[in-house]
């Protein structure tokens, strides 16, 4: 003989208690309540734990942004865990607290980051010049931020060496290194300068025109500079601006102010027009430094001037530009006889693209001009 069946109100509260499992669990205040929630809170609060113990974990081989550097600083996290002697290359210098330190760098790999999170010492080999700029960026960093600056750190500690190395682009004042470098830039580089430039070319014509019919002479604002038939008119002379000679050409001027990328606040920065006579030449140059690009607008361009940088042959023409990177090594020539009269150009500095603004800030105080 079959039991007898359980009652209807039995079935309904045990389908009514299998079905609030499946709801979510309602909010508890208190870890008091039904087992299940009690044993899921418990878990939520040994992982919550957990987490808080790792991000606890000292520092001692991890990188700047948190993260283990490398398989080697893994390796001598685990060792240190151990109780193994500790790898030298993994212990933290004491750091200023303005600067983030980087440790357990892999040997042989050396980023641009390293020379400003290490501390390490200034080349006691470099010159009195070098040692100069290294001053004034310590002074920018203090006033400032040491943020950005680990190119510029990079190069003044190695610009020594790039002096004494023989390479075809070899800045003689300042090398800014990780900078992609062509001897010849295109237009997009630098469009909205260049455009305004040539839009230009007219009137800066006329200017240089009337300038040059007075006759060139140190007086009238004149300067002679490298081989014979070679003369400057500047506008702005290291970063300066030359006041009289602005008054001489104002629209000339106020095509300057408008141009985006113009270094005009420090000592790396010139313009102005660039006069260079028939049978003279320029051989065997490099610019100061790779962090700007001269810009020349072809004012009196003679088929017979040549301009080679980086062993690569250009022409000027009248009212175009051309975008040149200097620190490499460049030669000038004018061929040409003197019925052809002299080329001239308006030469203008700009950034390299490739230069941050942090960067361009810096360099700004480091180069300031002297007056």
């Amino acid at each position: 003989m079959s039991p007898n069946p359980p009652p209807v109100s039995l079935l309904l509260s045990r389908m009514s208690w299998s079905l609030n499992l499946l709801r979510p669990l309602p909010p508890c205040v208190e870890l008091g309540g039904p087992p299940l929630s009690s044993l899921l809170w418990t878990l939520l609060i040994l992982f919550l734990w957990y987490c808080y113990r790792v991000g606890s974990d000292p520092p001692s081989c991890r990188n700047h942004v948190g993260g283990l550097k490398s398989s080697s600083a893994r390796s001598a996290l685990s060792c240190s865990s151990s109780r193994c002697p500790v790898d030298p290359r993994c212990s933290a210098p004491k750091a200023s607290p303005a600067i983030a330190m980087e440790t357990c760098e892999e040997e042989g790999a050396e980023s641009y980051l390293t020379p400003v999170l290490s501390h390490a010492p200034f080349p006691s080999q470099a010159a009195a010049g070098s040692r100069k700029l290294y001053v004034a960026l310590q002074e920018y960093a203090k006033r400032y931020s040491w943020a950005g600056m680990g190119r510029i750190h990079k190069g003044l500690r190695i610009q020594a060496r790039m002096n004494d190395r023989s390479s075809i682009q070899k800045p003689h004042l300042f090398y800014l290194p990780d900078v992609p470098s062509i001897p010849f830039y295109p237009r997009d580089a630098h469009r909205h300068d260049i455009e305004v430039l040539e839009a230009s070319y007219p009137i800066i014509l006329a200017e240089f025109q009337a300038v040059y019919q007075r006759g060139i002479d140190t007086k009238l604002g004149w300067i002679y500079q490298g081989p014979k038939g070679q003369a400057v008119f500047p506008l702005y002379n290291a970063g300066v601006c030359v006041v009289g000679n602005c008054r001489a050409c104002p629209c000339t001027y106020r095509t300057l102010l408008s141009l985006r990328t113009f270094i005009s606040s420090n000592s790396l920065g010139a313009a102005g027009f660039w006069l260079l006579g028939p049978g003279a030449s320029l051989t065997g140059a490099y610019g100061p430094t790779n962090t700007r690009l001269r810009c020349h607008l072809g004012l009196q361009t003679p088929a017979q001037c040549e301009l080679v940088v980086g062993g690569e042959p250009q022409c000027w023409s009248e009212g175009h530009c051309l975008l040149v990177d200097d620190s490499f090594l460049h030669t000038i020539s004018h061929n040409g006889g003197a019925e052809v009269g002299p080329r001239v150009i308006f030469s203008v500095d700009l950034w390299h693209p490739n230069v941050a603004a942090a960067e361009r800030q810096a360099l700004d105080y480091i180069f300031a001009p002297e007056q």
